[in-house]
């Protein structure tokens, strides 16, 4: 899973993290709950990952990483980001081989052009291969990810042998930022209905 924001979460010797507001990061014992493995990547040396996410560098990470986990044998794996860490999980996908993925869920995807100077449609969109969920909250305020683009984004997906678009609503605000992750792009109060409509979704690539 990868988080947004700069990619950062300030993970701790001792497993704690100091940045564990972002959606993927705070859900994480919920999607244990639901009997999946969860691996959150942190960068090295508190990097910043905004505009790198979307560049070949990053996608041999996350091969690296894919490496990793099936060498563990955690499979099927699904590459799942949100917001920024959208651009990195769509970006992984198109340099991963057909068959590699079960699936792909973006979530609330950055796909209008802000400070990181890079969006989803930086990365190759029509080479992802696996089935891709793309989730857009249309109670979304956060002005580079737009819940109307999802459309767009499905159609750039031509590889693809199976795009779904899933529309939620509703979500509470304590961010003071739009795109805050204690808001609605973050789906915050509504984490369990997002993830049950999630896993349903994954769990039907897994038949």
């Amino acid at each position: 899973m990868f988080p947004g924001g700069s990619g950062d979460i300030g993970l701790e010797q001792n497993g704690s993290i100091r940045h564990g507001n972002n959606f993927v990061v705070r859900t994480r014992g919920l999607w244990n709950q639901r009997h999946y493995a969860v691996l959150i990547p942190d960068t090295i040396n508190h990097l910043n990952l905004r505009g790198h996410r979307s560049s070949a560098s990053y996608a041999r990470v996350i091969d690296d990483i894919l490496t990793f986990v099936h060498k563990e044998r955690i499979t099927p794996v699904f590459l799942f980001g949100t917001s920024q860490g959208a651009i990195a999980a769509a970006n992984g996908a198109a340099h991963t081989p057909p068959g590699t993925l079960a699936g792909v869920v973006v979530s609330e995807a950055v796909s209008v052009m802000g400070g990181s100077k890079e969006t989803v449609f930086n990365a190759p969109l029509q080479d992802i291969h696996a089935p891709v969920l793309i989730v857009a909250n249309q109670t979304d305020r956060c002005n580079v990810a737009p819940p109307h683009n999802a459309d767009r984004i499905a159609a750039s997906m031509t590889g693809s042998p199976d795009v779904q678009i899933l529309k939620m609503t509703g979500g509470l605000i304590q961010s003071k930022k739009t795109c805050g992750s204690l808001s609605p792009h973050g789906y915050f109060g509504i984490e369990d209905d997002v993830i049950d409509k999630i896993s349903a979704w994954m769990e039907t690539k897994l038949k």
